[in-house]
């Protein structure tokens, strides 16, 4: 991907949302620009309007890690977004020789060891992506919550993908479908940063913006985002709702990988149907033959779904 064209979209795009008042400068009629103007800016940062402006057309190279994050107080960017600009200056400066070096090395799979931690995990859906949101390694409950993922015959398991490509079976899924468009698109711009010349990232990007309008809108709008934690909801088409919580973390001397855990709050209906999850995906699978998801049982206990799965 161009850096200076990406630099420069990022700048424009985070200078045209944050308003004067926001910033405490005097607004007033006749601004012919959405946001703060560059000069605002500059002085905001305490640099030049002429090294700002240069910036902001995409030439980062050579900025210290004082101007930009200064830069970032001035636009009011958040960790997410002072990270991405820092990425966005490494690779200015970053030789393409190196570069390219650094991309080759991305794993294809997952260590042995990330597998059987993934499989020691047996309370909660858990899996190991990369930054273009392919699933490398994943345990079994995971593969039973996103049985409809798995059904379909696109290899390597692709998150966005089936968020924007399969979007009907995604819609059913997602009860938040915009939600999970929104995240997926985020995180695959924060890669995009952080490793522009990934040439896999480059035609997964084309291909969606090609075949769907509603990636190309939200790829255009340049939002960055850190995955670390926070809350989800899925429809099941067996179980029915699930409310999960997320903690993430990156595997040490794995970088660009991403260990991700869902749990169910204790006591809840989620706990409930996550132990439901597990006994019917520990037989096999088969989504033709499913019955709709119904209410649960009330009067099914935590045992019985313990009973029913240790007589398989």
């Amino acid at each position: 991907m161009d850096n200076r064209s990406e630099v420069r979209d990022f700048l424009t795009t985070r200078r045209a949302r944050v308003t004067p008042a926001q910033v405490e400068l005097p607004g007033g009629p006749g601004r012919r620009v959405p946001g703060l103007r560059r000069a605002e800016v500059a002085m905001l940062a305490g640099v030049s309007v002429e090294y700002y402006s240069r910036l902001e057309r995409g030439d980062l190279g050579g900025a210290s890690e004082a101007v930009l994050e200064a830069i970032g107080g001035a636009l009011l960017l958040d960790e997410a977004e002072r990270s991405h600009l820092a990425d966005l200056a490494r690779a200015a400066n970053e030789s393409p020789v190196r570069a390219r070096s650094r991309s080759r090395a991305r794993p294809a799979g997952v260590s042995r060891a990330l597998q059987l931690a993934l499989d020691s995990v047996a309370s909660g859906p858990a899996f190991v992506r990369n930054g273009r949101m392919d699933v490398l390694g994943e345990n079994a409950l995971f593969r039973a919550l996103y049985s409809d993922l798995y059904a379909l015959s696109d290899r390597p398991v692709n998150l966005a993908r089936f968020v924007f490509l399969h979007r009907e079976l995604a819609e059913a899924f997602y009860p938040s479908w915009s939600i999970a468009a929104d995240i997926n698109v985020a995180i695959l711009r924060t890669e995009a940063g952080r490793d522009p010349h990934d040439r896999a990232l480059h035609d997964l990007v084309g291909e969606l913006s090609t075949r769907s309008d509603e990636f190309r809108t939200r790829w255009g709008a340049h939002e960055v985002r850190h995955h670390a934690s926070g809350s989800k909801s899925f429809r099941h088409p067996v179980v029915g709702d699930l409310d999960l919580v997320y903690a993430a973390m990156e595997p040490m001397g794995e970088p660009g990988l991403n260990f991700l855990i869902y749990s169910a709050e204790p006591g809840t209906p989620t706990e409930e149907r996550l132990l439901l999850l597990a006994s019917w995906g520990a037989g096999p699978v088969d989504p033709q033959a499913r019955e709709p998801a119904g209410p649960i049982d009330a009067h099914r206990s935590r045992d019985d779904a313990r009973r029913e799965d240790s007589s398989r």
